[in-house]
């Protein structure tokens, strides 16, 4: 217990907001990161007519509902991630603070853990990458921080951590050879490397079957409907998968 004698409720409500107020911020990441431009500053502009934002209006869901979606200032539509995002990210705080109990630890790794996790997958989506300051940054965080894990220790982050990435990396390189073309992203390797570090040897298992399952599904019907041959190409993102199946071996245990 961080604060010892606090009502759960109180417990839950922190963590929500904390949630919503990380979300936000995820939001300036998920837009700035891809385009090299400082996380910090400028403060929060408008997309469409570059007006700051002011306080009132970064206040999380809140604002998006009063000003009806809207900016302020130029009344250009504001979409509708934003909320999203910020609803997401309480709503993966609320899950692990109940998986894993209330304490130090969940500030220090599971909390950074998911809100890196939320912003590889919007960027992913827009972009097709995976920045290496959420990937290799997560990696780092997990290696030094899975001792705090008692059922995972540091000898199972790091085995975590070389299974993924040595998994996908053959892979990829078993793929080019037999085929001539290039097929996992380095940035998917080094995602299921960062995801080893937290989940351990038997989580990686685990991540990759839902992600190829979900991914396949996915894929399936994105062909159907879109009538393509390309099941998974570049039209669909493997990172938010990877990331579904991570979250599953995280919250809820190995399935293997």
């Amino acid at each position: 217990m961080v604060f010892p004698g606090v009502p759960m409720i109180l417990e839950n409500l922190l963590v929500i907001v904390l949630g919503l107020i990380i979300g936000s911020f995820l939001n300036v990441v998920i837009h700035r990161l891809p385009r090299d431009e400082s996380i910090i500053r400028p403060g929060s502009r408008c997309p469409s007519c570059e007006a700051p934002i002011r306080w009132w209006g970064n206040i999380p869901v809140f604002s998006y509902l009063f000003l009806r979606g809207r900016c302020s200032a130029c009344k250009a539509p504001i979409s509708v991630r934003y909320p999203v995002v910020e609803l997401l990210t309480a709503m993966l705080f609320l899950a692990v603070k109940m998986k894993f109990g209330f304490s130090w630890v969940l500030f220090v790794r599971d909390f950074p853990f998911v809100a890196a996790l939320v912003a590889v997958t919007f960027i992913d989506i827009d972009h097709r990458i995976i920045p290496d300051e959420l990937s290799l940054g997560g990696l780092v965080l997990g290696l030094l921080t899975a001792g705090l894990e008692p059922t995972l220790g540091w000898t199972g982050g790091f085995l975590g951590a070389l299974l993924g990435f040595a998994s996908f990396y053959g892979l990829a390189v078993l793929y080019e050879k037999v085929s001539g073309k290039s097929g996992l992203g380095g940035g998917d390797i080094k995602l299921l490397a960062m995801l080893g570090a937290f989940v351990g040897p038997t989580g990686v298992l685990t991540t990759v079957l839902v992600s190829s399952v979900t991914g396949s599904l996915v894929g399936i019907g994105w062909a159907l409907a879109t009538r393509q041959r390309q099941v998974l190409g570049a039209a669909i993102p493997y990172g938010p998968f990877l990331v579904l199946g991570g979250l599953v071996a995280y919250l809820f245990g190995e399935i293997l």
